[in-house]
């Protein structure tokens, strides 16, 4: 069963993605920020990641700098669900190390197809 982190401070935002892939085979671990979810990816094996940006203690880009830092998660899937749209965010995103980008408010369907397409 493949493991999907859901990364972001807002309960809301992590039920929605939970709910998302309830009656998938995906199993969904929750952080509420980029330090809660380096030690999840490092005591879980972790199939896919979808987090958020802007978050306390550690936003998204360093935790996806730290996450690519260590060799076992180089190939890690990493989509980017935030409220930015603006090109610059997405850039820095992409080369900070993610793999797919999604602005918020988003379509779960859509989301769904894109971990599915990442995860096979």
């Amino acid at each position: 069963m493949p493991t999907l982190l859901a990364v972001d401070d807002s309960p809301s935002v992590r039920q929605m993605i939970r709910l998302a892939f309830v009656g998938t085979d995906f199993e969904v671990i929750e952080a509420s920020d980029g330090i809660e979810a380096l030690d999840k990816a490092t005591s879980n094996k972790i199939d896919i990641v979808v987090t958020d940006l802007n978050m306390p203690r550690m936003s998204g880009l360093s935790f996806i700098r730290h996450l690519r830092a260590r060799p076992s998660h180089h190939g890690l899937p990493i989509v980017v669900v935030s409220t930015e749209s603006d090109q610059t965010f997405s850039k820095e995103a992409k080369a900070a190390g993610a793999t797919a980008w999604l602005v918020k408010p988003f379509a779960v369907q859509q989301l769904l197809e894109i971990v599915h397409g990442l995860v096979k």
